[in-house]
């Protein structure tokens, strides 16, 4: 039986009763059916759930990013978009992007570390830059500790492994070693490439009326769910059950999509591409849509499978590497595919773009979901920080605990007041945070 039933026809869960993969509070959950209207079904609760949770939508940290600078002269493509570029003169745009890729790499250090690389290089490319080298900030625990060391051969060697596979040098790195990363190592890789001004693509270029894509891997089982149940959560004593939410990569077949992405770029044949990483083609389309201000048909049925029986819910969000979604340009389909085809890629067409600003998916006939693109990408609650450095403040045990890296501060099931003003005090409360084992950051004023 499909997880994700057709709408009208399912029996949706009571209130307050929130599936517990997707990993929402009850105060987000309430903000979701806001927004809905209803009670959305199981497939819809996933989606908001991956795309509503710390990985994707950055609701706890949002308030403290946007207070770093992002204007100037250079920039030619700041937040919002896959990467962010800056242009050198005559023409050239340096592209980049840095990414965390923690918790997959603390349960599953190779595979971790590598699709981190592989999702960096999918973001550069997408933008229509080629990328050139690759960089690393890696924090682990004690090398005296035998765990860590297999955690630190493991990173490196994920690492290492897609660069050279894909034949992007790794060029330079920061490494550190402290006892609170002992059990959660942080693993920073970085991006960079280069890109013509004129061959620079957004993923806000979609138009109604174009056909969508979806080329490079097959889709399968590993990585569901990843960002709501893996990359947003404390690890534990459960760290095992979700060793099968990392995904698998595969950086020979990158190259292949590089190279296609690159060349469907040259040709003008495309408005808009879009990485598949975390929530999968929920992300690709729901940002791809919500940034264009358009709509989306998908239906489920024409995505390629690696594996046999997967439902809507499992398609909508498996995290399988190598992917891109392509928006072709009308009247430039036979071109995508002919490329899609010199590179022996596997590329479907699977949907189309609409006018009216609605995602809807489909399972062959049958309508599985229907949300807003923006409520998915944009309408995450924000939170403010500063309570965190209150939750230290008012429980001296609490700080001790924390500071030995045994405990953090606890949340309640509603979560924490919704926020959007910007603090005037915004660098004391980072001050108090730093203090933080999770986040040991070395802060000062003058930065």
């Amino acid at each position: 039986m499909s997880a994700s039933p057709a709408l009208g026809t399912t029996k949706t869960a009571q209130p307050n009763q929130i599936p517990q993969d997707a990993g929402l509070t009850e105060y987000e959950a309430a903000l979701v059916r806001d927004l809905v209207g209803r009670e959305p079904n199981a497939l819809e609760w996933a989606m908001f759930g991956a795309m509503w949770s710390e990985h994707c939508a950055y609701k706890h940290s949002k308030k403290l990013l946007r207070t770093l600078p992002s204007r100037g002269a250079s920039v030619a493509v700041g937040p919002g978009e896959n990467a962010g570029a800056v242009d050198l003169g005559g023409g050239l745009l340096c592209v980049f992007k840095v990414e965390s890729h923690n918790h997959p790499s603390a349960i599953e250090p190779f595979q971790g570390a590598a699709t981190g690389v592989g999702g960096i290089l999918r973001d550069v490319f997408a933008m229509g830059a080629r990328p050139t080298a690759v960089l690393n900030a890696l924090f682990f625990g004690s090398p005296t500790d035998p765990a860590v060391r297999r955690t630190i051969a493991g990173v490196t060697g994920g690492i290492s492994f897609y660069g050279n596979c894909v034949g992007i040098p790794d060029i330079a790195g920061h490494i550190s070693f402290e006892p609170c990363y002992a059990e959660n190592p942080l693993v920073n890789a970085m991006c960079v490439g280069f890109a013509r001004s004129e061959d620079l693509r957004k993923a806000s270029g979609a138009r109604p009326g174009s056909a969508v894509y979806l080329v490079g891997s097959d889709t399968g089982r590993d990585g569901i769910a990843g960002a709501s149940l893996l990359a947003s959560f404390e690890l534990g004593t459960g760290a095992d059950e979700k060793r099968p939410s990392v995904q698998v990569g595969n950086p020979f077949l990158e190259k292949l999509l590089l190279e296609a992405t690159l060349e469907l770029v040259a040709a003008d044949a495309v408005e808009a591409v879009q990485d598949l990483g975390a929530a999968g083609l929920t992300c690709a389309t729901s940002e791809v849509a919500a940034k264009s201000n358009v709509g989306m048909r998908v239906d489920v049925v024409k995505v390629p499978r690696r594996a046999r029986g997967m439902t809507p819910y499992e398609v909508m969000l498996s995290e399988s590497q190598e992917r891109m979604l392509v928006i072709a340009r009308p009247g430039r389909e036979r071109d995508v595919e002919q490329i899609f085809a010199r590179w022996e890629l596997h590329g479907s067409r699977i949907g189309e773009v609409t006018a009216e600003p609605m995602l809807r998916i489909f399972d062959g006939d049958d309508l599985v979901a229907e949300l807003l693109p923006r409520s998915l990408a944009n309408d995450a609650p924000e939170y403010d920080l500063s309570e965190i450095a209150a939750a230290f403040a008012r429980d001296d045990d609490e700080v001790a605990g924390a500071r030995r890296g045994t405990r953090g501060p606890t949340w309640p099931r509603e979560g924490p007041p919704r926020t959007t003003d910007t603090s005037a005090d915004i660098y004391r409360d980072v001050e108090r945070i730093a203090i933080w084992p999770r986040l040991r950051i070395r802060w000062s004023r003058s930065s």
